[in-house]
């Protein structure tokens, strides 16, 4: 990859600063101001697939190391002092794609401020980028119209809470008051939240380098926090009930602030790992609010808790008067439930049903996640 395309922004925004900021000021004679001085990226990107990572080692530090969560980066490396106050290492064993990793001082797990934070794991993490994959220039920022993320909130009845949801618009959105727009509500997964879509997954440049390439219809897309459990302690303890404040709270407040088409058919829930468990759950229990669903690298099953489809996807014909698209996702490495889904669907579908069934090379990691993304989208609502 290019050297300009491997300082493409994508590779290094997140939630605390979207340009360049990794600067340090230096005071010099001929300036009573100071200047700046350019600090290394904790990940920094050399090409060919090569990282070298750097870390400003704190006073006392005799051992460093950075180790990924297994998947695509499943080694642990050993950084060495070199010089200004650094630490590094260079790999070139690491697979192109999405990572998260830990830093360790003296075998202390600390935080590596030179790095790209998300939210995963339930806490705050590191997290880099190797450019590649089947489509390396999916989710880059790229010179086409973008869309807009905002944050909205909404009085949420079941919880007696506010809560939050991000909302992305299509380019263009706040320019044709009289247009109107299909709706995805997208999940996360465990240990993640309603950011991490657009910091991790990169889902507004996604859709719009889709967009640009005529490939997705224009969609509005809402992102919340999957965690949505009754106060009484009733409902799912793993789960929650995120369908219930979708279908009460969610849905009625999106539809009257953004021009939305109010129809089933113009509406899908989709998620990844526990968000795809979610989305199952929702669209199934709920046939008048749901005509689609997209279900990546989580549980899909026909019954559950308020709902059993059996005969649905046992009869062609009902299975098509029910949904407009039902997508299930998962990575080739995901196993045994990649090859279990596959099997299953192979069978839906030689009795008539149109399930669709994507994988592509991955673990349960972003880019997973990204590419499934992409592949239902390109189905959805046409």
């Amino acid at each position: 990859m290019a050297g300009e395309d491997i300082r493409n922004q994508a590779y290094y925004s997140y939630p605390l600063f979207f340009d360049d900021v990794l600067k340090n000021m230096i005071w010099g004679d001929r300036s009573k101001t100071g200047a700046y001085r350019q600090m290394r990226h904790g990940a920094e990107l050399l090409g060919g697939g090569k990282v070298r990572f750097n870390f400003l080692a704190p006073e006392g530090a005799e051992t460093i190391t950075v180790k990924g969560w297994g998947g695509s980066m499943p080694n642990e490396y050993s950084l060495k002092p070199d010089e200004d106050g650094y630490w590094s290492c260079t790999a070139d064993d690491i697979r192109d794609g999405f990572h998260y990793c830990d830093f360790y001082v003296n075998g202390v797990k600390t935080p590596n401020v030179l790095m790209p934070y998300g939210y995963g794991g339930f806490t705050p993490v590191n997290f880099f980028e190797v450019p590649g994959g089947i489509d390396p220039e999916l989710y880059l920022l790229k010179d086409v119209p973008h869309g807009t993320v905002r944050m909205v909130f909404y009085p949420c009845a079941m919880t007696g809470r506010t809560r939050a949801a991000w909302v992305y618009t299509p380019p263009g959105y706040d320019l044709e008051p009289e247009k109107r727009y299909p709706v995805l509500y997208l999940q996360h997964g465990g240990g993640e939240d309603e950011v991490g879509w657009v910091w991790q997954g990169k889902i507004n440049n996604i859709a719009d380098n889709l967009l640009s390439e005529g490939k997705i219809r224009e969609m509005i897309i809402v992102m919340n926090d999957g965690y949505a459990f009754k106060p009484d302690g009733t409902g799912n303890p793993a789960m929650g009930d995120l369908d219930e404040v979708l279908v009460n709270d969610c849905i009625p407040f999106i539809d009257s602030r953004f021009r939305t088409i109010p129809d089933r058919h113009m509406r899908a829930m989709a998620g990844l790992s526990m968000g795809g468990v979610q989305a199952n759950t929702g669209v199934f229990r709920n046939p008048e609010t749901f005509a689609n669903v997209g279900i990546f690298s989580g549980g899909f099953e026909l019954t559950g808790d308020g709902f059993d489809v059996t005969d649905v996807f046992a009869d062609p014909e009902k299975f098509n008067e029910r949904f407009d698209l039902v997508f299930v996702a998962a990575g080739e490495q995901e196993q045994p439930m990649c090859d279990i889904l596959r099997g299953r669907i192979k069978e839906q579908n030689a009795a008539g049903v149109g399930t669709v069934f994507y994988s592509c090379p991955g673990y349960h990691e972003w880019d997973t996640w990204r590419n499934a993304a992409r592949h239902f989208m390109e189905k959805l609502f046409t």
